[in-house]
């Protein structure tokens, strides 16, 4: 039994609940952080708790905002996992100074609470490929079903420039930065991974964030869809267990992977058009036609994201190993499983 402390900000979210499943299932001692306000987060503690045991991780109920309370847990921590914060561009674009404080500030609590912990501990950063932003200059071509790059074969890279667009970018934008820079300047063991769409079980998805899972409890209960552009914008999708490998890996080569920065998504094997593609798919599933409403294109949306995720292929030994199909039915049997908890009330 391994004796490492993992700290996980945003442990009862979709992939912090995902993360401490594999770890206290491998035996790792584990806390999790989190203020337990997004929809999901009641039941993914319980869930946690019904398979292991109430006393089997600790739960500390606290905001990132609150830097003394940070501070405390990560003061034993071997590994900090930082999940939490604001996780929706609409949300951002509705309270902007909500969004800085959870993701900017929140971010900055954390890599203090870990500088100042004298562990050197291990700090893993979930980033967003919206640090990109709609990567103006790069050409794209229209096909039937999609939108592509026009020269990227193998997807956006990391040395991609960045621009940040709304508030969400920005605050998780200064939060990729600012934890790139603590291996730099403080030689903290930070690694920051620029993730694509993850999808996958225990995913509470909501209009702004976790599309897949939003459209099909959508579409299970009989709800309008609503698709902002012309549905042909895409994206790679990767499923929750291939991102908790790479996690893994890059705890496990932390000497190669410290002060790095990966693409994380299911790169040119696993794109999807939004409605496109993705809309027949889900109609298949459901088994009947689906009329979705189309409205204006959002602010600072991408028409194409794919990641080049050589990076961590070539560094971590990595790669994304569930196909789309297989993912996206093993997400509508849990989203049509768990319909009534799933559902907002």
């Amino acid at each position: 039994m391994s004796n490492r402390l993992y700290l996980v900000t945003g442990g009862a979210g979709f992939i912090g609940a995902n993360y401490v499943h594999r770890l206290l299932a491998r035996g790792e001692r584990v806390v999790i952080f989190d203020n337990l306000s997004r929809h999901g987060a009641q039941f993914n503690v319980a869930w946690l708790q019904e398979i292991f045991g109430r006393d089997a991780f600790t739960l500390t109920v606290g905001d990132l905002r609150d830097a003394d309370s940070v501070t405390a847990c990560a003061r034993e921590a071997d590994i900090v996992v930082h999940l939490g914060g604001q996780v929706a561009v609409t949300a951002s674009v509705q309270d902007p100074r909500a969004d800085f404080e959870a993701n900017a500030l929140g971010t900055l609590n954390v890599l203090e609470a870990a500088r100042h912990s004298g562990r050197n501990p291990i700090v893993l950063y979930a980033s967003t490929n919206k640090v990109y932003g709609a990567l103006e200059g790069v050409d794209l071509v229209e096909e039937a079903t999609r939108w592509r790059y026009k020269d990227l074969p193998d997807g956006c890279s990391e040395s991609q420039p960045l621009n940040f667009v709304s508030p969400y970018g920005c605050s998780k934008g200064a939060g990729d930065q600012y934890v790139r820079d603590y291996a730099r300047i403080y030689g903290l063991r930070t690694v920051v991974f620029r993730q694509s769409c993850i999808y996958g079980p225990r995913q509470f998805g909501i209009d702004g964030q976790g599309w897949l899972a939003w459209m099909m409890l959508s579409a299970l209960e009989g709800r309008r869809i609503t698709i902002y552009g012309d549905g042909k914008q895409t994206r790679d999708v990767l499923y929750v267990d291939d991102l908790l490998d790479a996690y893994d890996a890059a705890v496990a080569r932390i000497d190669t992977a410290a002060g790095h920065v990966y693409n994380l998504g299911g790169g040119p094997d696993n794109v999807l058009a939004v409605w496109a593609e993705f809309g027949p798919m889900l109609q298949t599933l459901i088994g009947r036609p689906i009329e979705p409403e189309y409205g204006p294109w959002r602010p600072g949306d991408q028409r194409v994201f794919c990641a080049d995720v050589s990076k961590a292929r070539r560094e971590l030994d990595w790669a994304p190993s569930v196909r789309i199909d297989d993912g996206v039915r093993r997400l509508f049997a849990w989203v049509k499983e768990h319909q009534a908890a799933l559902a907002w009330r």
